[in-house]
C-alpha cells in the first residue's frame, strides 16, 4: 500500500517512522509539507527507501487532490483547521483519510461528509491521535467487556520526565492545539445527558507508579470528541481530563483569565495584536521542547458483568524511546493514526463513509497493533 503523510513536523515524523519501520504492508510513503526542506529532513531522519519527500500547499485544493491521488490512505499531521478541506480533497481523490483532530466543530463538519465518502468508497476518520484517538478505541474495547456500562473516565497527559518551572510542562505538540484544549468548553455525559463544562475546572488528584505518584487532572476540551454521542443512552457518566504536574492548571488559568488566550485582536500602540497568537509565541520561546517525555493514560470503567458490579482500569505509561529518538507523544499520537490509516487501506474498518473511529476500528486488532509497537496496556480490576 501507498500512504501520504501531510505535515513534516513532530507527528509527521512519527507517522513516517511507523509506516517505514513497523508496517511491512506499506510499500511507499510520501511525506509532504509546504516547506520542501522540512519534508526532506523527515525523509533523511527516518532513513528508509520507502519514503519520498514532496512539497504541497494544502490550501491549494487542486494541487492537494493531485498529490492524494494514487495513495491508499492519507494522514493529516497539519494544524486542525485544515482538516475539513483536506477531507473534501481526499473524497475527490478517492483516498482514505484520517487526521489528528483537535477541534469538535471541525470534526463534526468532517463527519457530515458521510454520504460523499460512502459514494466515493472511502473512509474519513477524524481525531486519530492520542486523545481523542487511541483512547476512543480503548473506550470501545473496555466497554465491550461489560454487560451494562455506567461510567467511563478518561485521563491523559503528555509531560516532561523532568519538569521545570514555570509550568512544569514542555511543548510536545501544536501550541495552537494546546491553547484550544484549555479555552474551549468540554463535552461530557452527566446523569446520562450530554452537557458542557468549563475547561481548566474540576481539578482532581491521581497517582501512577513512581515517580508520578502526585499528579493532577482537570477538564479540557476535545478529548471526548464523538464519545458522548456514541455512548449517550448507554451510560450515566463519561468525561476526559488532562493530566499535569500539580499546580499547572491554576497557573495556566491565570493566563486565560488575564485575556492572554483571547482570539480577538486588540490595539497595542497602533498595532493590531491577537493575544492568543502572542501567548503561543511566548510559550514556544520559553518552554522546553524535545526533552525526554512521558505519556500517562488511564481509562476507568464501571458497570455490571454477569449480574455483579464490576470495575476495569486500563493504564499506559509510555516513555521517550532512546533507540529511535521518538518521543512518547510521537509514539502515542502518530502511531495510532498510522495504524488506522493502514486498517482503512486494507479494508479492515467495519464500514465506509465518514465515521468515528470507536464505531469502525476493530478494537482487538487495534490493541494488538499497539502491543506490536511496545505500547502496552496494564489492566486492573
Amino acid at each position: 500500500m501507498k500512504i501520504l503523510v501531510l505535515g513534516a513536523g513532530r507527528m509527521g515524523l512519527g507517522a513516517a517512522y511507523d509506516l517505514a519501520h513497523n508496517s511491512p504492508d506499506v510499500a511507499a510513503v510520501t511525506v509532504a509539507d509546504l516547506d520542501a526542506e522540512r519534508a526532506r529532513s523527515v525523509v533523511s531522519a527516518v532513513r528508509s527507501d520507502k519514503l519520498t519527500p514532496a512539497a504541497v500547499d494544502v490550501n491549494d485544493h487542486a494541487q492537494t487532490v493531485a498529490l492524494m491521488r494514487g495513495h491508499d490512505a492519507v494522514i493529516s499531521c497539519v494544524t486542525y483547521f485544515h482538516n475539513l478541506q483536506l477531507a473534501r480533497a481526499a473524497i475527490e481523490a478517492r483516498a482514505n483519510f484520517c487526521d489528528l483532530g483537535g477541534n469538535n466543530a471541525v470534526v463534526a463538519s468532517e463527519l457530515a461528509l458521510d454520504a460523499e465518502a460512502q459514494a466515493a468508497g472511502v473512509n474519513i476518520i477524524p481525531d486519530c491521535g492520542l486523545a481523542p484517538g487511541m483512547v476512543s478505541v480503548l473506550a470501545a474495547h473496555g466497554a465491550a467487556r461489560f454487560d451494562e456500562l455506567e461510567a467511563i473516565h478518561i485521563r491523559v497527559g503528555g509531560l516532561p520526565q523532568q519538569p521545570r518551572p514555570p509550568l512544569n510542562y514542555q511543548i510536545v505538540f501544536s501550541v495552537e492545539g494546546l491553547i484550544n484544549e484549555y479555552v474551549e468548553r468540554a463535552r461530557v455525559i452527566r446523569g446520562g445527558q450530554i452537557v458542557e463544562v468549563e475547561s481548566l475546572s474540576e481539578i482532581e488528584a491521581l497517582s501512577f507508579p513512581a515517580p508520578f505518584e502526585r499528579m493532577e487532572a482537570f477538564q479540557t476540551s476535545g478529548g471526548t470528541s464523538t464519545l458522548p454521542d456514541t455512548f449517550q443512552g448507554r451510560l450515566l457518566e463519561l468525561d476526559y481530563k488532562t493530566i499535569r504536574y500539580p499546580g499547572h492548571c491554576e497557573q495556566f488559568k491565570l493566563l486565560v483569565e488575564l485575556g492572554l488566550a483571547a482570539s480577538e485582536e486588540i490595539d497595542l500602540d497602533g498595532t493590531r495584536v491577537r493575544p492568543r497568537r502572542l501567548l503561543g509565541e511566548m510559550l514556544t520561546r520559553h518552554l522546553p521542547a524535545d526533552e525526554p517525555d512521558v505519556v500517562l493514560v488511564r481509562l476507568a470503567f464501571r458497570g455490571r458483568k454477569d449480574g455483579r458490579d464490576a470495575r476495569l482500569r486500563y493504564d499506559i505509561i509510555d516513555r521517550f524511546d532512546e533507540r529511535t529518538g521518538l518521543s512518547a507523544m510521537m509514539r502515542t499520537t502518530a502511531f495510532p493514526a498510522s495504524i488506522v490509516a493502514q486498517m482503512m487501506a486494507r479494508g479492515e474498518t467495519t464500514e465506509r463513509g465518514a465515521r468515528p473511529q470507536e464505531l469502525v476500528v476493530p478494537p482487538d486488532d487495534f490493541v494488538a497493533a499497539l502491543a506490536a509497537r511496545d505500547i502496552h496496556i496494564s489492566e486492573h480490576q
